[in-house]
């Protein structure tokens, strides 16, 4: 089913995706802030970008007293069995790739998560070109 869009999109089909739409243009669904309580019949996505990205990123808020794992703890947990990075934008951030050029645009940047490392800050503004090199790795380590 999402073959033809891919296809589409390779061929020279400006492709904009917003919310689920965002995951969509990822290898898979894995980083969706929506866990599917159904079998979606698989995770994978489009594969438009080879990084995992995460709309709607917010980060922990200190007062907080929730006791439940944040996104930053998800994200973390998620790289630990997966070598891929996954961009984490927050609202008013978005990104922009054309060819081999992709750049995070907006207000409100985002934090890189990679596995073995700690995240880190991206503002908007800069250019991410690097990440459109991930060579993804989904094996989940024993």
């Amino acid at each position: 089913m999402l073959g033809p869009l891919r296809e589409r999109v390779q061929a020279g089909l400006a492709y904009l995706g917003s919310s689920a739409g965002t995951n969509l243009a990822c290898p898979t669904i894995r980083t969706t802030n929506d866990m599917p309580i159904l079998d979606p019949e698989g995770f994978d996505a489009l594969g438009l970008v080879p990084f995992q990205i995460n709309p709607h990123f917010l980060d922990p808020a200190p007062a907080s007293t929730h006791q439940g794992e944040t996104r930053t703890q998800r994200l973390t947990e998620f790289c630990e069995e997966n070598d891929v990075p996954v961009l984490a934008m927050r609202e008013g951030a978005w990104l922009q790739v054309d060819g081999e050029v992709a750049a995070l645009h907006g207000v409100n940047g985002a934090m890189l998560f990679r596995q073995g490392r700690q995240p880190v800050e991206i503002a908007a503004g800069t250019d991410v070109s690097w990440l459109l090199a991930t060579v993804p790795n989904f094996t989940i380590r024993a």
